[in-house]
């Protein structure tokens, strides 16, 4: 899809502009926006909406053809709700109701002419980025790996969003919400490709292009690197698999020359089996999913690429495969850390946190203003929150609640909200081994909280958060796929410290 900005004001009504079709908002108190007002030169939208053919309802719909005086070919009415200042919901819902028509017009290019500015809570920026995200959500394809591809996609191709003013600002915020979505993109096509292609080494070279493309710094640590810098936790999971593990390392130098970085940290599980600790069969297929921290942080790096943010951005990537085999760790191995830590593996799922330990130890040599991991971690976190927050968890100070805030913040900002969720020494204290300084998973209560505390100690030497999105980085069922989940929180995130 194709995105624009239109200024729509007393001066430039849409009467004039010619394209396949309008879209304005109307009200279920027969109110019309004042883009519909503008369009309304015979009274025909008035009419429409006072005779029932519309409600109003927040996603009804009703399209117009030939309206008098209006340029357009078609005008499309659409419903946003009993309120003039128009709710969150309303919004989205109106916006999908759009995209969705759009989708079945001969036209090939459309204005959406929505009060942007109208929506409660919100500002203009949060409404163009939830129109530019829901069409390309709309567009995604998942056919990339069938024989016979879907139906190509007709409809509008080119849309433009009507604002009061397109300032440079506003175009800014355009280019932004363009450079979020392609993020989501390459993070849900990373998730949703198949585990036989989407390998620590299709991640590895996935890097490697974004470098070409943005210009980043770029390493890749293959094994004998990692065994040289005693990355002993890390390597235990991948000795059961036949696939090399990947150290990946991005560097976006968009900042002060020495300018500390924000580090993102993700667990890139390409499949993860659970290894001797073997998972239930039903479902085992979605675990190609535990590598959407890894791929968020490859779908962060390309939006602050297109963004070309100025900020310094480190993204490490910790990509192997957990598998089963005669070389595999087994329940009752001690391994130790590149810190040093001795580790009790007392389960071989626990898998995400013996990989995670190395990655946080190794971004401590960056010197980091802030180190945010992201990882697929814990059932546990997706009975605490469902599918609607990612867990947040750290130390409860007053440099690492500032660190909450932002992260939390950056989520209502964008919707992709996150839930501050505890942690502390008590939980520590479930990790304790007779034979370690830690096992890897906890006495039962509180799974996510002791695997969060897991991690905490790998980064105490700089200001460090850990997000859980095992209930948000993919859906299920007949949605099933990858969401794009964190990328907007990230990015957001990022952006809010230049």
């Amino acid at each position: 899809m194709d995105f624009s900005i239109k200024a729509f004001d007393t001066k430039n009504t849409l009467t004039a502009a010619k394209s396949g079709c309008i879209a304005v908002a109307v009200f279920e108190n027969k109110k019309l926006s004042e883009a519909a007002k503008a369009l309304d030169l015979n009274g025909e939208i008035a009419a429409a909406v006072k005779s029932g053919d519309i409600s109003g309802k927040a996603g009804t719909t009703l399209l117009l053809r030939g309206v008098a005086g209006v340029s357009a070919a078609r005008v499309l009415l659409v419903g946003m709700g009993a309120d003039e200042a128009v709710s969150e919901k309303s919004f989205a819902s109106a916006v999908t109701s759009a995209l969705k028509t759009f989708a079945t017009l001969g036209a090939q290019d459309a204005i959406i002419a929505f009060p942007v500015e109208n929506v409660k809570e919100r500002d203009l920026a949060w409404s163009v980025r939830s129109i530019v995200v829901a069409a390309s959500e709309a567009e995604f394809r998942t056919d990339g790996q069938k024989s016979k591809k879907d139906p190509a996609l007709s409809g509008v191709r080119k849309l433009a969003i009507a604002v009061p003013q397109a300032t440079p600002q506003v175009k800014a915020v355009l280019a932004q919400a363009q450079a979020i979505a392609n993020g989501m993109a390459l993070t849900k096509e990373l998730g949703n490709l198949s585990p036989n292609v989407c390998t620590p080494t299709y991640l590895a070279n996935t890097a490697k292009k974004l470098g070409a493309d943005y210009g980043f710094d770029i390493e890749v640590l293959e094994r004998k690197q990692l065994e040289a810098l005693k990355m002993g936790s890390f390597l235990s999971v991948t000795r059961g698999s036949e696939e090399p593990p990947k150290f990946i390392v991005l560097k976006h130098n968009g900042g002060k020359k020495n300018e500390a970085p924000v580090v993102l940290v993700g667990k890139g599980i390409t499949f993860d089996s659970g290894g001797i600790s073997l998972k239930p069969g039903p479902g085992m297929d979605e675990m190609k999913y535990d590598m959407c921290g890894a791929g968020s942080v490859l779908g962060t790096f390309r939006a602050i690429g297109e963004m070309n943010i100025k900020l310094n951005v480190v993204g490490i990537v910790a990509a192997c495969e957990n598998m089963p085999s005669g070389r595999a760790t087994k329940p009752g191995d001690i391994v130790t850390a590149m810190n040093g830590t001795t580790i009790e593996i007392l389960n071989t799922d626990a898998e995400g946190r013996l990989v995670l330990a190395d990655a946080l130890t190794y971004a401590e040599r960056f010197k980091p203003a802030a180190v945010v991991n992201i990882a697929t971690l814990t059932g546990a976190c997706i009975v605490a929150l469902g599918h609607h927050n990612s867990g947040l968890f750290t130390r409860h100070d007053d440099q690492h609640n500032a660190l909450a805030d932002e992260l939390m913040d950056a989520g209502k900002q964008t919707g992709d909200t996150a839930w501050r969720l505890p942690i502390g020494e008590q939980y520590n204290e479930q990790l304790k081994s007779n034979f370690a300084d830690l096992a890897n998973i906890g006495s039962p209560g509180g799974a996510s909280c002791t695997a969060a505390a897991f991690l905490e100690n790998f980064t105490r030497n700089y200001a460090w958060a850990h997000l859980d999105i095992a209930g948000t980085a993919w859906k299920s069922g007949a949605a099933k796929g990858a969401t794009g989940r964190p990328v907007p929180l990230l990015t957001t995130f990022l952006l809010n410290r230049v």
